[in-house]
């Protein structure tokens, strides 16, 4: 390990890219951001439908829930807040007043296929806005869309944010994926 460069990228068991040991504020930062991607990506891998849906404890939480309410925090915060685009389907149609949690509860009639494409997608198109914002003006770059409050955010406290999002449902996720099939790890 000492002969390895510090760019390289090192990959873990479970095919998570290590976040960087010493890289500057936005590759660390991505870095993180990343593993707690893959992280989400591990415990919902080769599950099916029953998978997806399956509950633990007192909590209605499940991996498939999951997975689409993560595409639309990636989709809400790189897409609407960054870019300040408007919100694209499936999320544009979506009575939010009538069901707040509907990113949650509608996942049980999605097929798992979907699921896992609509987080991908996002999560490409959060990989795009990021890159563009950095090539434009870095962390300090300010989002063009604003909390619900009227506050400005920052890339790097988007980044930030993601971070903790992700980091809080992956615990959620170990949880869900030892009570379907024994699974356990991190």
């Amino acid at each position: 390990m000492g002969d390895q460069p510090q760019d390289s990228v090192v990959v873990d068991p479970q095919g998570r890219p290590e976040p960087p040991l010493a890289a500057d504020e936005a590759g660390t930062l991505l870095g993180f951001l990343e593993f707690q991607r893959a992280t989400l990506a591990w415990k919902v891998d080769g599950l099916d439908a029953a998978g997806l849906a399956a509950t633990t404890a007192a909590s209605t939480m499940t991996l498939g829930g999951m997975l689409k309410h993560l595409a639309y925090v990636e989709d809400h915060w790189f897409v609407r807040r960054l870019r300040g685009a408007p919100s694209a389907p499936p999320w544009d149609t979506v009575d939010w007043a009538a069901d707040e949690d509907w990113d949650w509860h509608s996942a049980a009639q999605d097929p798992p296929v979907e699921l896992h494409r609509l987080w991908r997608d996002a999560v490409e198109r959060s990989r795009t806005a990021t890159a563009e914002a950095l090539a434009g003006g870095g962390l300090d770059q300010p989002a063009r869309g604003t909390t619900s409050d009227g506050r400005v955010p920052s890339l790097r406290w988007i980044l930030c944010h993601m971070v903790e999002e992700y980091a809080r449902h992956n615990g959620h996720a170990d949880l869900l994926r030892e009570a379907v099939d024994g699974q356990t790890g991190e």
